[in-house]
């Protein structure tokens, strides 16, 4: 009998992108099964999802504005439709496991499934764990993380460190099969002699944008060319920064070239960009996104910093740490190498596999 799963992630990329790579995985294994998503209704995982080739329903569902706003009065009745329509979902399709990445509608559909006795599988990106998580954790059969000691939050016996899950282009990375110099070349730098990538993410990140922008001459002085993904927001405010040394670019949908091109790279601490990048090992500075919740991204970039694997810059010290810290890579080549070689150490390039492992167990159980 063919199997069927439902998965839930979204609200952001790093919330969408492991869940996409989990339903791959599936479908490898299983060819013949029934994989469905569902996501809330206006956010980019109904856009996301069919392009990568699966079905999505969607809920009406958001968070809690942190200020006075008036849509939060409409939260309860959210949570309520959300809530009745997961299980209309799922009594209708009837899957042999409900798989969560993060984000509002996952925490719909896994309490659920929790409740009416489908067994669910909880995949926490962050070193940190948001609340919802902390709660789905109660019903949850099995807790796949990316980070040790998360028996702080969640029961220990159902946790496995297995890593998050990495799209397909960025393994090529890892295995070595990009060519810098024809890397370079994809984005028009094949003369540029060292290359600075910025990830701001998809929407981009303000404070990285200015401080990219207010540093042009110390990169022009250090003969470093830069390939900077600057967000679809803030693309026009950008783009008159481009030239043949300075590439700025809405979005990149090659990362497995951008990070190959790179000989640096500047990112926000999202848990799916530090996971990538430990595959790329390259010298990295952080520079968290304070606006999240439980200062996460801030979490996550420390827990690579700890293994020397990285250096982190917080936004608020941007005006006098940000030199200091990267001429750390520019005045030690050695560094460099070391940096990139403990953070490749923490890679973790079968994490998709071992999560999938775990959802065959699940449905032997």
């Amino acid at each position: 009998m063919s199997k069927t799963f439902i998965i839930s992630g979204g609200g952001t990329g790093g919330h969408i992108y492991p869940a996409i790579a989990i339903a791959d995985e599936l479908k490898m294994e299983y060819p013949d099964a029934k994989i469905v998503f569902v996501g809330a209704e206006d956010r980019m995982e109904m856009q996301k999802v069919p392009q990568a080739g699966y079905p999505i329903e969607g809920l009406w569902i958001s968070g809690l504005q942190r200020k006075l706003d008036p849509k939060n009065f409409l939260l309860p009745f959210k949570v309520l439709s959300s809530l009745w329509k997961s299980y209309k979902i799922l009594k209708k399709y009837k899957p042999q496991v409900a798989i969560g990445t993060g984000g509002y509608a996952s925490a719909a559909l896994l309490k659920v499934a929790g409740s009416i006795g489908i067994p669910t599988l909880i995949q926490e990106q962050n070193s940190y764990p948001g609340i919802t998580n902390k709660i789905l954790s109660k019903t949850a059969k099995r807790i796949c993380v990316a980070y040790a000691g998360l028996d702080r939050y969640f029961p220990a016996k159902k946790i496995l460190v297995t890593g998050n899950p990495i799209r397909e282009d960025i393994l090529k990375v890892h295995a070595s099969s990009i060519d810098q110099q024809q890397a370079k070349a994809y984005f028009g730098l094949e003369n540029a002699d060292k290359v600075l990538l910025v990830i701001g993410g998809s929407l981009g990140a303000r404070t990285i944008n200015e401080t990219i922008a207010e540093k042009r001459k110390y990169f022009e002085d250090a003969n470093i060319s830069i390939l900077w993904q600057c967000g679809k927001y803030y693309f026009e405010t950008y783009t008159s920064h481009d030239s043949d040394q300075i590439k700025v670019l809405a979005y990149i949908d090659r990362m497995d070239m951008a990070y190959g091109a790179a000989d640096y790279i500047i990112s926000r601490a999202g848990a799916s960009s530090v996971s990538e990048l430990a595959l790329v090992g390259k010298p990295t500075m952080f520079i968290p996104s304070p606006n999240v919740a439980e200062d996460h991204q801030t979490k996550n970039a420390e827990a690579i910093v700890s293994k020397k694997a990285a250096v982190l810059v917080k936004e608020k010290y941007i005006p006098t740490d940000f030199e200091r810290q990267f001429d750390k890579f520019l005045n030690s080549p050695s560094l460099c190498v070391e940096m990139g070689q403990n953070y490749k150490a923490l890679a973790k390039p079968n994490a998709t596999k071992e999560i999938v492992d775990e959802i065959k167990e699940l449905i032997k159980e």
